[in-house]
Formats: structure tokens, sequence, C-alpha cells
């Protein structure tokens, strides 16, 4: 009989655990357009990383099917524009590849003033970024938003 093979569980999966902090781990892309039915696309998040031009580097959250309005980022975050960080410099700044910043990893690591969109409180859990392309993890937005000291706003393009 094939041994079945167990994912070994990303380093975001393991802060949360020491953390006691319930989350589900999944594996799925949200770069690909290849999703299971059992997921509304609207219910995964991107963790996107921007620069400011007063606070340096902040970081937004909002559904992969919207797009970021930089200037109410900007006006949450104390900045009088804010602009995506290139994305050969991203992995030296929050320490991820593109497809792979998370929240949690990003806390671990530097103080940046994380931003969740104000749709996520409405949901009974989101889809974020386990900090490897292909892994995700699905949790309560406010658990979320407690353990990496985020802040709820409207972040998304009218």
């Amino acid at each position: 009989m094939a041994k079945k093979t167990k994912l070994k569980k990303t380093l975001v999966e393991q802060i949360l655990n020491k953390a006691k902090i319930n989350h589900l781990g999944l594996q799925i892309n949200a770069l690909d357009d290849i999703l299971t039915e059992e997921f509304d696309r609207s219910q995964i998040y991107k963790t996107l990383a921007l620069n400011g031009d007063k606070t340096g580097t902040v970081i937004g959250i909002l559904p992969i099917t919207e797009h970021l309005s930089e200037k109410k980022l900007a006006k949450i975050s104390g900045n009088k524009k804010v602009s995506m960080i290139p994305q050969k410099d991203l992995e030296k700044t929050t320490g991820y590849i593109h497809g792979a910043n998370n929240p949690v990893g990003i806390r671990q690591k530097h103080p940046f003033p994380i931003f969740i969109d104000q749709t996520a409180l409405s949901r009974e859990s989101i889809i974020v970024s386990a900090g490897e392309v292909g892994r995700s993890i699905q949790i309560k937005a406010q658990d979320l938003a407690d353990f990496v000291q985020a802040t709820f706003a409207d972040l998304k393009e009218d």
C-alpha cells in the first residue's frame, strides 16, 4: 500500500501552532487560475508590500479579486503616496518572494504597519499565503489581525 505523504508544515503554520491560533493549512496556489470548487476566489486574500513616502514599507491585504487603492492605503498609513515595491526588491524587503508574502512571517521579522481590507470582517474566514508558493492558510480575519497587529480599513479601489 502506498504511504500517504504528509506535507511538512510551513514556518507560518509552525508559528501559528506555537501561538495556539486556529487555522487550516491548504495546498492551493492563488497565482494559478485553477482553484477547486470549495473556495470562492474572493475568500483568498493577497498580501501586498508597498513603500510609503513617509513611513517606509506598509503591507496591504485584500481579496485577489480586487484592486488596491494606493490613495486609500497612503491616507490611512500616514503617507502622501505609496507605491508597489518592485518584484526584484520584494524578498530583501519582506523575506518572501512574489506569491509567498504573508502577514504572519512578515510580522515576525519586521514592524511594518499591516492593513487588512474591511471586507474580511464579513467572512467566516479568509485564505492567505502560508509563506510558500502553493501553500495557504485559512484563518479567521480577526485572529489574524490580532496576531499581526493589523488594522481593518477600506483598501479597495472604488
